[in-house]
């Protein structure tokens, strides 16, 4: 696909090229009937996939997306159209969505070196949505909380996005190993809760100006959020992990204010995104309702 110009279908000028990822890239662009108004052109390319059509993973963001979109929720990016087709024997899935300014990762290479406090609620409104329909995000990181320059945050980057039950099985391959759960490198069972902790780790972010847990494989990201919240206790470690109990893993005990640039509620609100136990981590429904976000 060429970089300037307009795509096959003439409907999109695209403008600039945003970002990649595995199977494709994003695009900047203008609609050609509206010159005003701009929107994030998706393009995914699939080599060799053409005699089993779209691969399930496409299929099922895109179901989620429509879904959702039905809601129109201001905290969820919207998207404005699919299009498939066949190029070159490859697999062409287009997809078009509302165009954000930023990502959460470039908005904050741009704040002041003491942090800030950006409007927390809004990311929460829209785990509470997602949650409340089922749907469990599994890779919440800054780069898929979007930013306007008005202010608007929504979730983005559906590409993992599960609905769940209490009895569905779940891959432990999601959630970038920097925002990744504890149950999920334990390879234990989860639910909702893993977005409250990758949630969790974006708000110590916003005040660090950093990742706070950053690990390099799965044991190192383990040993690093227990130097931070502690080792739990034996109870508390999930049976069905294949990793053992050790208290090798961390000597230190708890710890009751995880930032000192923070006060007390909202080391408070953040020690309970960051609880061991998914069953005790404070919900996204429970954290709209604190005292920290509620005299926001």
């Amino acid at each position: 696909m060429e970089v300037n110009g307009c795509d096959e279908h003439q409907n999109y000028e695209i403008l600039a090229e945003i970002g990649e990822g595995a199977y494709g890239k994003v695009y900047k662009a203008r609609a050609v009937r509206d010159q005003q108004r701009l929107v994030a052109v998706k393009k995914l390319n699939i080599p060799g996939h053409t005699e089993s059509g779209i691969p399930a993973f496409m299929i099922r963001e895109v179901a989620l997306l429509r879904k959702i979109g039905y809601f129109n929720h201001p905290n969820i990016v919207k998207l404005l159209d699919v299009s498939a087709g066949l190029k070159n024997r490859s697999l062409d899935l287009t997809l078009v969505f509302e165009y954000i300014d930023q990502d959460l990762s470039t908005f904050l290479t741009t704040v002041p070196s003491t942090g800030l406090s950006l409007d927390k609620i809004k990311l929460l409104h829209g785990l509470d949505f997602l949650h409340t329909n089922m749907l469990v995000h599994r890779d919440l990181k800054p780069e898929n909380v979007l930013v306007s320059s008005r202010g608007e945050v929504k979730i983005a980057d559906f590409g993992l996005a599960r609905i769940y039950t209490y009895h569905i099985a779940l891959t432990p391959c999601v959630v970038t190993l920097w925002y990744r759960a504890p149950e999920v490198l334990l390879h234990s069972g989860y639910m909702s809760s893993v977005d409250m902790w990758s949630a969790g780790c974006i708000f110590a972010e916003l005040f660090l100006l950093r990742p706070l847990f950053r690990g390099y494989t799965e044991a190192q990201q383990l040993q690093k959020i227990f130097e931070v919240i502690g080792l739990p206790s034996e109870e508390d470690w999930p049976r069905e992990s294949p990793i053992s109990y050790s208290r090798s893993w961390c000597p230190r005990d708890p710890c009751t204010q995880l930032l000192s640039n923070l006060g007390q509620e909202e080391n408070n609100l953040l020690l309970q995104c960051l609880e061991f136990s998914p069953t005790n981590r404070i919900s996204a429904s429970r954290a709209l309702s604190h005292p920290f976000l509620v005299c926001a």
